[in-house]
């Protein structure tokens, strides 16, 4: 066997496919259930808050329109499609305002995957407890991160997006967790997913299609577990292969032990984070630090000549490109439109990237002020440093303040609590439901392992209001 198609890690997929399918609530611990409960509350708050979006309701309209077999809630109406294309809309939703929970190494998203997927099948089914949900859900977060893990950060230097690409993994081993798959089957389904991967980076820049990427990801991994079920093949060493394997195809400097290094025992799941801010994560560590300075020192944007920012070389890549009034995407994703919304208003929400303050003349007056950087020393950090962020501010009148910030707030190394993630929820489904249904499922989430009736959840969720 040439060095062309010697697989990077001999029988990898299999071995992943082996612990998805086996995996079993009692295998995972008190403290991953604890941040999966969590993580169900703030894709559900996410997916719901995403369904009144513009973008959102055009991949709902095109669903509707096909009529397919209504098993699945699509959420904010009482309308339902078949699981496939329920979960294209609510995944949509999930990832549609960059809110979603995030694992940093691998750039993951599961939330707003693993969520819509299991909860989909879950009403087709008939069939449910809440260990079973959670359990399905570990086994697309566990799964899915790790691909992320060892494609590193290079498939994103190639452009592409991590979301759409080793998300599809996400979605495939939660729905073949949930339809009690086995571990032949289970590979397959891997296999069949990772020719479905794809999504490119430069959506960033003014397009709607970057919340698809999410939505896509989650229905590809749909259709392949249901194929696999029913004996269709995938590529069996569909993450390992030397030549065409996704891996070797999507990254040029893959790391393949991490695929499986500390497999059932150092869990991947539990190192998810939550954002504050409803923006890419990889510039929250340079809002707070901007905030902080601007606070600690009573400073206006008036009061300020420059700012300068050092970052990580792919903080500086994704975020520090030229503004322009593109889209609500290119304002999410961009350091100096969120910088000057959070220099301007002191938060970095949902109104601060309102189509109404794309264009204005504060903002994009004072983007100007901010000169971006890669840093040398949070470069030589290496990769665990790469939301790092070090801000230097320039007074009109000669003063300088600096501050760093390392990891970011909602990071592992940082953490958002419950508590703040139920104050996250409550903040962006206000619109969405009443106050007793927000209430019932903060409330579902926390006791949710206990639960043997989703029912009631289901029919908060639809509840009509798109």
């Amino acid at each position: 066997m040439d060095e062309h198609t010697t697989p990077l890690l001999p029988d990898a997929t299999q071995q992943l496919a082996e612990f998805s399918a086996q995996l079993q609530f009692d295998d995972i611990p008190p403290e991953v259930v604890h941040r999966m409960k969590t993580s169900l509350l703030d894709s559900l708050g996410c997916c719901l808050f995403g369904m009144t979006l513009p973008w959102t309701q055009k991949v709902r309209a095109m669903v509707l329109a096909e009529e397919s077999t209504p098993v699945a809630s699509i959420f904010g109406s009482a309308a339902k499609a078949s699981v496939a294309n329920a979960v294209l809309v609510n995944s949509t939703a999930g990832h549609a305002f960059e809110l979603d929970d995030i694992h940093k190494e691998s750039i993951v998203h599961a939330g707003s995957i693993a969520v819509p997927v299991v909860l989909s099948l879950a009403e087709q089914l008939e069939d449910f407890n809440g260990q079973r949900f959670l359990t399905s859900m570990v086994a697309g977060y566990e799964i899915g991160t790790r691909v992320g893990n060892a494609a590193t950060m290079d498939l994103f230097f190639r452009g592409f997006h991590p979301q759409g690409a080793s998300g599809v993994f996400v979605a495939a081993a939660s729905a073949a967790r949930m339809l009690n798959l086995n571990a032949y089957q289970t590979q397959h389904t891997l296999g069949i997913a990772g020719s479905q991967a794809g999504g490119l980076m430069a959506a960033q820049e003014g397009a709607m299609v970057k919340r698809f990427h999410s939505g896509r990801a989650a229905q590809s991994g749909v259709y392949s577990a249901v194929l696999a079920k029913d004996g269709f093949t995938g590529i069996t060493d569909v993450l390992e292969a030397g030549y065409g394997g996704y891996l070797s195809s999507y990254s040029g400097k893959p790391n393949a032990n991490r695929l499986t290094d500390g497999l059932g025992t150092d869990w991947e799941t539990g190192k998810v984070g939550y954002k504050p801010h409803a923006c890419v994560t990889s510039i929250h560590a340079c809002l707070d630090a901007f905030k902080y300075l601007l606070d600690t020192y009573n400073l206006t944007l008036d009061d300020i000549q420059t700012v300068k920012v050092g970052l990580s070389p792919m903080t500086y890549t994704h975020c520090a490109w030229e503004y322009k009034a593109q889209g609500v995407t290119a304002a999410q994703m961009n350091l100096f439109y969120s910088m000057t919304v959070m220099g301007l208003d002191g938060v970095a929400f949902v109104a601060q990237y309102d189509e109404s303050r794309l264009t204005d003349p504060r903002i994009l007056k004072f983007i100007h002020k901010i000169h971006a950087y890669i840093d040398q020393e949070i470069e030589a950090m290496g990769p665990a440093y790469r939301h790092a962020a070090r801000l230097e501010i320039q007074t009109t009148d000669g003063r300088q303040f600096k501050h760093e910030i390392l990891n970011r707030r909602g990071s592992p190394e940082h953490p958002l609590s419950h508590e703040d993630v139920v104050y996250k929820f409550r903040n962006i489904v206000e619109r969405c439901l009443d106050p007793k249904d927000i209430d019932r499922v903060i409330a579902f989430s926390e006791t949710f392992d206990q639960c043997e009736d989703f029912r009631p959840l289901i029919s908060i969720l639809q509840h009509k209001f798109c």
